[in-house]
């Protein structure tokens, strides 16, 4: 089976993306051939059975020539794939499938988001297949929709022997971005200030452009609650340097929606954190105090509650999250896609 693979960025270095270039390392020991389409590729190193194609976005190619790229590619490489798998961006399905169509290939997406809309709509029913991790994601609802494992791996997300976790420490690791919900834990540090709890909380990552404002209201806001000693802020880090920084902290805080069923959950898990999410997939899995609601006041409490764990109530969270990992493991992941694009 040759698999044609299209998304957004092939590059070790992405802070947001980066993940994918191992989920394409895995997926090559299970294809014959894998050629990758990507709007732009930085630095990669995979194997010899895999090809990589840019539209040119790191070379400041416009948008028409994106779009006349892409036909040029899957038209020319049609020889060298059987299936094709777009990760997240409806629009090439939208743009590739009556193509694919009549040539004979099958189309399956990746799609994983709370969020969708009508287009959403048209380019899920030209899927044979759709895949996404969480039941609250919009793609859920079609009947060809599959749920799959989260993609975790598990051979580089451990903890690191480099690293001394430090005691009660607070992450908050992604995107600066109002979905994310920084603000809500940001209100919940305050209120344990207010108690007179010590804490050290980290937030790792970058805004987009049109986030900016956003960031900036964070630091403001900090700065405000007198917060600059226990709060800092850090840049956006690869992909591949996070599991030293998960390995330092105690507690891994994520308030994400449940739709999106955020990986750095499980990487978090995986490095020996303890996680508070408000992620609804696993709210009969977790323990009650780990599960939390948008609500600066429960968040608050949480984290107490898990500064005041005894080593048995550790020893069984870090039984529970590891069990999760494991099923959420990239081998998981891969080994369950291969299965359902090459099964008609």
């Amino acid at each position: 089976m040759k698999l044609l693979i299209i998304t957004q960025s092939i590059d070790k270095k992405n802070t947001v993306l980066g993940f994918f270039h191992s989920w394409v390392e895995e997926f090559a020991k299970r294809f014959e051939k894998i050629t990758v389409i990507c709007l732009e590729k930085g630095e990669y190193d995979l194997p010899q059975n895999v090809k990589v194609l840019s539209l040119g976005k790191e070379m400041g190619e416009s948008k028409m020539r994106y779009v006349l790229n892409f036909y040029n590619y899957i038209w020319n490489e049609r020889k060298n794939y059987d299936t094709v798998f777009v990760h997240m961006n409806q629009e090439y399905v939208l743009l590739g499938s009556l193509l694919w169509k009549l040539l004979g290939k099958k189309v399956t997406m990746w799609r994983n988001h709370h969020s969708g809309n009508f287009l959403t709509d048209v380019a899920c029913l030209l899927c044979d297949k759709i895949f996404c991790t969480s039941k609250f994601s919009y793609t859920a609802k079609f009947k060809q929709t599959v749920l799959m494992p989260v993609g975790i791996d598990t051979d580089y997300f451990k903890f690191d022997d480099n690293a001394k976790r430090t005691p009660r420490s607070i992450l908050f690791l992604g995107r600066i971005a109002p979905i994310k919900k920084p603000d809500v834990l940001i209100e919940a540090l305050r209120l344990l200030k207010t108690k007179g709890v010590p804490f050290k909380a980290s937030l790792y990552g970058d805004a987009l452009s049109k986030d900016m404002d956003y960031y900036n209201s964070l630091k403001k806001r900090v700065g405000d609650y007198g917060l600059n000693e226990f709060v800092s802020f850090h840049k956006g880090i690869p992909n591949t340097e996070t599991a030293l920084v998960y390995s330092k902290h105690d507690v891994f805080v994520n308030l994400s929606s449940s739709g999106m069923f955020d990986k750095t959950i499980f990487e978090a898990m995986a490095c020996g954190c303890v996680v508070l999410c408000t992620n609804k997939n696993l709210r009969d899995i977790l323990p009650k105090s780990q599960i939390v609601d948008l609500n600066p006041e429960r968040i608050a409490e949480s984290i107490l509650t898990v500064y005041n764990f005894s080593p048995d109530n550790r020893s069984e969270t870090g039984r529970i999250q590891e069990g999760l990992v494991r099923k959420n493991s990239l081998r998981e992941l891969a080994q369950k896609l291969q299965s359902e694009i090459t099964s008609k």
